[in-house]
């Protein structure tokens, strides 16, 4: 069933009855989501497509059984929205809101320490698992089932990746955008990780960006574990200069270790196979699939 979401999550949307809320609520419902609920502060009682609306989370997940959350909610609200879907003990907590203050996200981290709660986010395209559950605002019909797991801190390169792994004749497990903002849930290596650990994945595609280290924090995970599985890297943001933030409010260079030269020099001594263009990313992984998931016994390689 791949990682963090599958067919059996239920699923409550926070800023349900909004106009994103709506819109990405209705086309995860259409790609075979169980959307359980959804809350909307002030319109409990009421039902929304097709749905039931509560006021608080807590009412949701006790009325519906949600054990999954996904936050359509206006940067201000944001982080009070994710602490209370962690107080009302959803286990895996997908925030889509672009703009969160950074000390909003340190107090939200603080919060979550000790927690029985994942969040992936903010800033993100959220998690699909191919084939089974969408829990996010990524185009469903790119994604086709099979055996490739994707972790990327860029929503458009989640999408190209798993455009060029179908393209290549294999599929996607499930892919995971982790968001590219200074403070994260669900980092790099927490993805890798569950991939790594997963039985339904046999290889990965990381995708990162100039910024931060988390990159090479994963790569050197790969290497100490051994390289179980194989991972297909690209960075991001190879001409960016020093000191210009690029797209994401992480995505900029502050010193030697955080360009994407210095990155992908790192991934490639841990055992990782980098590419120079996002365009190689199936053509690589399916060079990889010849080579070494053909052990497994599965064909054609890569899919279900």
């Amino acid at each position: 069933m791949s990682i963090l979401v599958n067919k059996n999550s239920k699923i409550l949307v926070q800023g349900f009855t909004g106009t994103e809320g709506s819109f990405h609520s209705s086309q995860m419902i259409e790609y075979g989501t169980n959307v359980a609920g959804g809350v909307t502060p002030g319109k409990g009682g009421h039902t929304h497509l097709e749905r039931p609306v509560f006021n608080t989370v807590a009412d949701c997940v006790k009325q519906t059984g949600a054990d999954v959350s996904i936050i359509f909610v206006p940067p201000a609200f944001a982080a009070d929205a994710i602490m209370e879907s962690a107080e009302a003990g959803i286990g895996l907590i997908v925030c889509i809101t672009e703009g969160i203050p950074t000390q909003d996200m340190v107090q939200v981290k603080n919060y979550l320490q000790g927690k029985n709660t994942r969040l992936v986010g903010p800033n993100c395209p959220g998690v699909i698992t191919a084939g089974e559950c969408k829990v996010g605002i990524m185009p469903g019909f790119v994604f086709k089932p099979g055996r490739i797991g994707i972790v990327s801190k860029s929503g458009t390169l989640t999408y190209e990746a798993a455009d060029q792994v179908a393209k290549a004749g294999l599929g996607i497990s499930t892919a995971v955008g982790i968001g590219g903002d200074p403070v994260i849930g669900t980092t790099t290596k927490d993805a890798i990780e569950l991939f790594m650990n997963d039985d339904n994945t046999d290889g990965i595609v990381m995708i990162g960006e100039i910024g931060g280290g988390m990159e090479a924090e994963a790569a050197r995970w790969i290497k100490e574990n051994k390289n179980k599985k194989p991972v297909v890297g690209f960075i991001a943001g190879q001409t960016a200069p020093p000191g210009r933030r690029m797209g994401h409010a992480g995505a900029i260079i502050g010193g030697a270790d955080d360009t994407a030269a210095a990155k992908m020099k790192i991934m490639n001594e841990c055992g990782i196979r980098v590419v120079q263009s996002p365009a190689d990313i199936g053509k690589m992984m399916s060079e990889v699939a010849e080579k070494e998931l053909k052990s497994l016994q599965r064909s054609p390689f890569g899919q279900n």
